[in-house]
């Protein structure tokens, strides 16, 4: 088998074309032909553009997690270093008051 789309090939398809639609008609199959492959072409820079768009979106929410989670990390660490530091004054205290009840007791 030969090759489909030789200059012979293409010269019958054009001559059978013009024949079903005449020569008025050609312009405009053309006209439409062109601007139906241009909005293709626009739609799929649009499905690119809106995969960016959401992967900025994706990202920027991640980012918003993050910094919440640090947040709460954050605050967690400081309630935890408050209860540390609260516990060992109240064992200081308590070894205090031991030590004085032990000399008072002496």
């Amino acid at each position: 088998m030969g090759e489909l789309f030789t200059a012979p090939h293409l010269l019958f398809l054009g001559v059978i074309v013009l024949v079903l639609f005449g020569g008025k008609k050609l312009p405009e199959l053309g006209k439409g032909l062109g601007e139906g492959l241009r909005g293709f072409k626009d739609g799929m820079k649009g499905i690119g553009d809106d995969d960016a768009e959401a992967k900025k979106r994706e990202e920027a929410e991640a980012e918003a997690k993050r910094k919440e989670a640090e947040d709460k990390a954050y605050q967690e660490a400081k309630l935890a270093a408050e209860a540390r530091l609260a516990a060992e004054a109240r064992v200081a205290a308590e070894m205090k008051a031991e030590r004085e009840r032990e000399a008072v007791s002496k």
